[in-house]
């Protein structure tokens, strides 16, 4: 007795397949929050140590964040944005990150 071997057989696309266009990759943004422990100074403080912004970019970041409740600090890649939310945490301040979708 023979047994036939399996028969591969190709499947065409579909017109759904073949239509389909990636979406552009959306940007991730790093969120940091206002939280009762943190002084304003040493927001400010944190805002140049790590993202090298200057002493006016990162006041008015500050800014939002104690009067808005959150600033967006840092924007790029998920990956980027997870290590900017870890430095965050670091240095104590309370960061999330997610998908920019303005």
């Amino acid at each position: 007795m023979s047994v036939a071997a399996p028969v591969e057989i190709e499947r065409p696309e579909s017109a759904e397949e073949t239509s389909v266009v990636p979406e552009p990759d959306v940007p991730w943004v790093t969120l940091v929050h206002n939280d009762p422990v943190n002084l304003m100074s040493y927001v400010t403080y944190v805002f140049q140590a790590y993202f090298g912004y200057s002493k006016d970019k990162a006041h008015k970041l500050m800014l939002d964040v104690h009067l808005k409740g959150r600033a967006v600090v840092s924007s790029g890649s998920r990956e980027e944005m997870e290590r900017d939310v870890q430095a965050m945490h670091g240095y104590g301040l309370w960061a999330t990150l997610t998908q920019d979708r303005n």
